[in-house]
């Protein structure tokens, strides 16, 4: 008994026509009648009646059906599994992130995947949220590290909350400390200090500065424009200080003095976001659960 010939005889019982299962299977009429008449003879038993433009199942094809189902079914997950493995050992991953977070969070999530699953490509591409969802909504990426609440809330995406992060005040051990040597400091306490600040379409900057407002006035930017690396170098040679996440400074601690902020302080939350019409692939799915669970 071959697979093959069990696809056919499906065909044939679920259309009950030899020309149409034919078609459906991809194959001319006369291979599919012989293939058939082959399992009959192996069987030792008629699948079918075969009456002028009648086709029906015997008892025997009555009791084989359920059963190549079966066996037909069985093989498609044994299929789907195999290439689920396969897409573990080769392949790529379009993973899309802030930059803070590929300064932050990524770098040992990154490492501990890569050492699992050497094969993978990891394709990294920066950028603020609200470059992220368009990109994630146009399929350019698979998955994406982004700051909620969405700049353009979209139900095309579905996102997953994944941390809380705290915000600190870094400044240059050189330089006097904020907030007149407080150990901690508050959003009020950057009034009238210079602050080295983001560019614009950066979720630390809307942050930074609506903070500040919100507090009763207009942040003073001795520098602005720049990413997390230039922001930080800016900072470690004096210019001012910036808000940036808290495992961030941690990272990069070497050359910066690290404030916290006073309760109830400044936080953000990071969520994972995919497209919803389009699971991820298997990789990626691979690593979201690393995420989720690191």
């Amino acid at each position: 008994m071959q697979f093959q010939q069990l696809q056919y005889f499906v065909a044939v019982a679920e259309t009950r026509h030899f020309t149409r299962a034919a078609e459906l299977v991809h194959v001319a009429q006369p291979s599919l009648s012989q293939q058939i008449k082959s399992l009959e003879r192996e069987l030792g038993a008629d699948l079918f009646l075969r009456a002028r433009g009648n086709i029906t199942l015997t008892d025997a094809g009555e009791a084989l059906l359920p059963l190549a189902r079966r066996i037909l079914a069985d093989a498609d997950t044994a299929r789907h599994e195999v290439l689920e493995l396969v897409q573990l050992r080769s392949g790529r991953i379009r993973l899309g992130a802030t930059p803070s977070l590929c300064t932050g969070l990524l770098p040992d999530v990154l490492r501990a995947f890569h050492d699992r699953y050497p094969g993978i490509r990891l394709l990294i591409e920066e950028g603020g949220s609200h470059d992220l969802v368009r990109e994630l909504a146009r399929g350019a990426l698979d998955l994406a590290l982004v700051v909620l609440p969405l700049p353009t809330p979209s139900p095309a995406l579905t996102t997953v909350e994944l941390l809380r992060e705290d915000l600190v005040v870094v400044s240059s051990p050189d330089a006097p400390r904020p907030g007149r040597g407080k150990r901690t400091v508050n959003v009020a306490d950057l009034e009238g200090e210079r602050l080295v600040m983001f560019r614009h379409g950066y979720d630390l900057r809307e942050l930074t500065v609506a903070a500040c407002r919100a507090e009763g006035f207009e942040p003073d930017f001795a520098v602005e424009g720049g990413e997390m690396d230039a922001v930080l170098g800016f900072v470690r040679a004096g210019l001012g200080l910036a808000v940036v996440p808290r495992m961030v400074a941690a990272r990069s601690g070497r050359g910066l003095r690290v404030t916290p902020l006073a309760r109830p302080g400044l936080h953000r939350t990071i969520a994972l976001a995919h497209r919803s019409d389009v699971a991820p692939p298997r990789a990626a799915r691979e690593l979201q659960r690393m995420l989720l669970e690191r």
